[in-house]
């Protein structure tokens, strides 16, 4: 018997892999070095839609930018070529597939989704304030409590609003910037 030994296959990309989209999963808050890291990859696009949205802090109203899909982005590659390349890569977890395939994304949805962000791959969460709107005030002795927009004076830099105080409907002009509508705010899911 010939005791040659045979060539091994080497590791190809899962069953069903094509160049197309991606759903890669980051580490924990790690979407934008995984994005960066997957720049580095030759021919490789990389889509991470954020959202920009103000939001109710200790330290009153402050912008954040954070990644609409937590924890995963979209990568465009080449699997057959890069796959096992950039499952080690920096802020990748993995890459999601189901059983032995790797999940794709229709390029009609990435371009649904660039058609919201625009070239900068951001979202804007508006903070209009209506008149009724719902509302915590950021800030100051009445920093946290829930109030209602009475009133958004003429040259948007102050809005008035009605505050339960003392067990009476009590109005208060505030700064724009100490008022963020309820959707915004974390303490409105208590």
């Amino acid at each position: 018997m010939n005791a040659t030994p045979q060539p091994q296959a080497v590791a190809a990309a899962p069953h069903g892999a094509e160049d197309g989209w991606y759903c890669v999963r980051s580490l924990v808050k790690h979407e934008h070095i995984a994005a960066a890291s997957l720049r580095q990859i030759e021919g490789a696009e990389i889509y991470l839609p954020r959202l920009r949205i103000r939001k109710l802090t200790r330290r009153g109203a402050v912008w954040f930018t954070e990644a609409m899909f937590p924890n995963y982005l979209f990568a465009r590659f080449d699997a057959a070529l890069h796959l096992r390349h950039i499952r080690a890569l920096n802020g990748v977890q993995t890459i999601v597939q189901f059983g032995d395939k790797l999940a794709t994304v229709p390029d009609a949805v990435i371009a649904d989704l660039r058609r919201h962000t625009g070239v900068e791959d951001l979202c804007v969460i508006s903070d209009d304030l209506d008149v009724g709107m719902p509302v915590r005030i950021a800030g100051g002795s009445f920093h946290g409590l829930s109030a209602v927009v009475s009133r958004v004076l003429s040259s948007g830099q102050r809005v008035k609003v009605l505050l339960e105080f003392l067990g009476r409907a009590t109005e208060f002009e505030l700064a724009r910037a100490n008022v963020v509508p309820e959707t915004a705010s974390p303490l409105a899911r208590k």
